[in-house]
């Protein structure tokens, strides 16, 4: 059986290319030698959803000020040195292995809406959800 050359449509008179089984705007069979019976229509087989998992590390932490109780939010880059407080001005050690810094959170910008999230120590190492776009997040601690 031929290809279907190229011209106008039998049914609707709108040129269609060719090698072409069905008219792109009624749907008719261009070529006589097919018939609805002989032309086999793949079944639907949907591809499977690729989402993009992106790993996000802490930006910075949000800690306790161990001299007025106060939340304090503190960039990594200040993890080990010394920090005051900015609203009574106590001075301590910004570690989070040090006892008197208690760090109930730490911040992170999520990658695909690029907005701000704070999250507990709880969820590192998981996989989650942005609670702005639902984008797919992977949290991972510091590496050094």
């Amino acid at each position: 059986m031929p290809a279907w050359p190229g011209g106008p449509c039998p049914l609707c008179g709108e040129y269609m290319p060719k090698n072409l089984i069905h008219c792109q705007r009624c749907r008719a069979l261009l070529n006589e030698d097919l018939d609805k019976s002989s032309v086999e229509i793949p079944a639907f087989i949907p591809l499977q959803e690729i989402d993009s998992m992106a790993q996000i590390q802490p930006a910075g932490y949000h800690v306790l000020c161990p001299h007025c109780q106060r939340e304090l939010r503190i960039n990594r880059k200040y993890v080990s040195q010394q920090v005051q407080c900015k609203l009574c001005h106590g001075k301590f050690l910004f570690d989070l292995e040090n006892p008197e810094v208690r760090s109930p959170a730490f911040y992170a910008t999520c990658p695909h809406c690029q907005k701000e999230l704070r999250v507990a120590h709880k969820y590192l190492g998981m996989k989650v959800a942005c609670k702005h776009c639902g984008g797919k997040l992977h949290l991972v601690a510091e590496s050094n």
